[in-house]
Formats: structure tokens, sequence, C-alpha cells
């Protein structure tokens, strides 16, 4: 494959079902989301519980285990979408980051140094120290505008008993001269049971869900990308019902909302294992106008869920799942215990 200029790769794609056999030539970009499973720097920091990421504490996370989890993040990046593009996400969301340190070293990896890529995060109050962020690729990508969406929650909605979890990341910009917005999220986890950490999610999906409407007020056409590792599947409640995404494309109204994840889902494909069953925890979720059939601007071409098998656990009772990088107090050598989903925004040329 020809490979033409420093990001956009002009290729040829026979898209029968769209095309009906035709064959044109396309402008590629994609955009990714990884749950990078506990990325913390080596030292101790005073302000977040990451005793056990330190030399002395439970997991002995040294900076040479540190710079193997980072080389192993680097690489799976790089080659996300590489097999169509040629190159690496345009855009790409992570979370379970501990802070700006450990993105700079992970940028600064060989297969990611030469494409350049910004980094936006803002600390948030989650206890554990860990944040979501977006990088994007700096010849590409142009942000205009940017900030965090705090999710105050409440135990038992006493006002005096505040759950600290993650922010809600918003980054609008100009994505090869188009205006788009990301949002990356990172929702409350399942701990005690899907049922009584249910209310949770669903205060995330009304927060994220008013950061949609307040873009859809301002521009009804707006070009939106939610993204993350939800901790729900796509037909949970939180995901239907209150963040209201469709399952299908086809008569999708304007100002709403298109999950490419859920026909995975329902296929029985995962992106997390967890009690010999897989959850898909992980998505991107589009507005309307990413998924109209007009390739004259950025529209939606397909989603994915990048499951190579070198990202998945080689042997023993878990053989199979994601090849976490940490178990039984010890480095593994592995990734993370999610798989990445990806994207591809396709634009006639």
């Amino acid at each position: 494959m020809k490979i033409n200029s420093f990001f956009l790769v002009l290729f040829t794609l026979s898209i029968s079902t769209l095309f009906a056999q035709q064959k044109k030539s396309f402008k590629v970009n994609t955009v990714a989301f990884y749950n990078v499973e506990n990325l913390f720097d080596f030292e101790n920091d005073p302000l977040t519980f990451d005793d056990d990421r330190t030399p002395d504490g439970k997991d002995h996370w040294t900076e040479e285990i540190y710079n193997a989890k980072l080389k192993n993040m680097a690489k799976v990046i790089s080659e996300i979408g590489k097999d169509v593009t040629g190159t690496t996400p345009a855009i790409i969301g992570v979370c379970e980051i501990e802070n700006r340190r450990v993105l700079e070293d992970l940028v600064n990896q060989e297969p990611l140094l030469s494409k350049d890529y910004g980094i936006i995060q803002f600390d948030s109050p989650d206890r554990r120290g860990i944040d979501v962020a977006l990088l994007y690729q700096k010849k590409l990508f142009t942000p205009t505008n940017y900030n965090a969406h705090e999710l105050i929650i409440y135990d038992n909605n006493d006002a005096t008993k505040r759950i600290f979890t993650r922010d809600q990341l918003l980054v609008s910009g100009m994505l090869d001269g188009e205006k788009m917005h990301f949002i990356v999220n990172h929702w409350p986890s399942r701990s005690g049971g899907e049922e009584r950490s249910r209310s949770k999610r669903i205060k995330a999906a009304k927060l994220n869900r008013q950061i949609i409407d307040s873009l859809y007020s301002d521009d009804p056409y707006s070009k939106i990308i939610t993204m993350g590792d939800f901790n729900d599947d796509p037909t949970n409640t939180s995901i239907k019902d209150f963040l209201k995404a469709k399952k299908k494309r086809e008569g999708l109204k304007m100002k709403e909302l298109y999950n490419p994840m859920e026909k995975m889902h329902k296929k029985g494909l995962g992106t997390l294992a967890w009690r010999d069953g897989w959850n898909l925890f992980d998505q991107m979720i589009l507005s309307t106008e990413f998924v109209k059939k007009d390739f004259s601007t950025y529209r939606f071409y397909k989603a994915g869920i990048y499951d190579k098998s070198y990202l998945a656990n080689p042997r023993g009772r878990y053989k199979g799942y994601p090849y976490r990088s940490f178990s039984n107090g010890s480095f593994t050598g592995g990734y993370s215990d999610h798989f990445p989903v990806y994207i591809y925004l396709i634009k006639e040329k």
C-alpha cells in the first residue's frame, strides 16, 4: 500500500453494501479507545493511593517493570487500525492512567514518537488517582476547546458521603478541517455488584447525555463521539435508557446516538472477561451526523475490537482472555485486562 502525506492515507475501498460494487478513493482515520490497566509510574505520590505501584509496594512496581508496560502499551496503540491505514490512530482516548507524566513517557516510546502526539488530561478526584485522557496527532487534529466535567455522586444520596470518581473529558477541535467533539469516559465500576452500583452509572449516563445535549443545542448537526470504559454493556439501562444509544443506524433521527458495538455484543463479542463470561464495556458511540451516507465529509465506516492473538492470554484457565499486565502479585509481561476498540472515519476524496 502506498501511504500519502503525513497521516491521511488515500486508498481504494470496495464497499459493496454502500456503493454497489463501485470502487472509490477515501481518506481514512482511526479513532480508538484503550483502557490501559493501571498505567502508574513507579514513584510514590502522597496525594493518591498509589502505594502498591511503587518499588517497595505490594506490586513491587519498579522502573524496569514500568518501562516494560510502556513499551507494551505503545506497541498496541501503534498497531490499532494500521492494517487499513498503514499508520497509528489520529485520536485515541485512554483511561486508567495515573498522571500526565505517564502519558508523556508513553507518547515518547519509539513506535509513537515520530507521530508527535499531543496530550489533553486533567487530574480527576478519583480516589485511586486514575484519570482519562485524549491523545491526538498534532498534524491532523487541532483542539479548540477542552474541559473536564465533574461527576458528582453521593452514597445513598447522603451529601456528606461523596463518591469520588473520574471526570468526563470533552475535547472539541478540527480533525482534518472538520469540527468534531470527543468525550472520554470511565464510568463507575461494578464494585459491590452490578445492581447495587447501577445508580452510579446512571448518574454518569445522565451527565454524558447532558454534555451531548449541550453540544446539540449549539449545533444540531454536531459530530460527536463519546467513547470509553462504561462498565456497562451496550444493552444495559445506563446506555439504552439514559444515554439513549440506538442499535440501528437506519432511521436515526436528528440529535440521536448510534452504538455500533451493540450488534457485536449480541454476537457474544467482548472486550473483557469475568467469571467465564464476556462483557463489552469499551464502546464508541456516535452522533447522527456521523452515520449519514453522504461521504462528502467524514462519516462512520466500521467499528471493531482490536483483539489480536498476542493480546490474549496464551495459556491456563484464562486462555483467550485479555492478557492482563499484572496478576497474582507480579508483572506478567502482558498488556491490559481490556481489548481496545476503534472506528474508521472515511471521507471520499
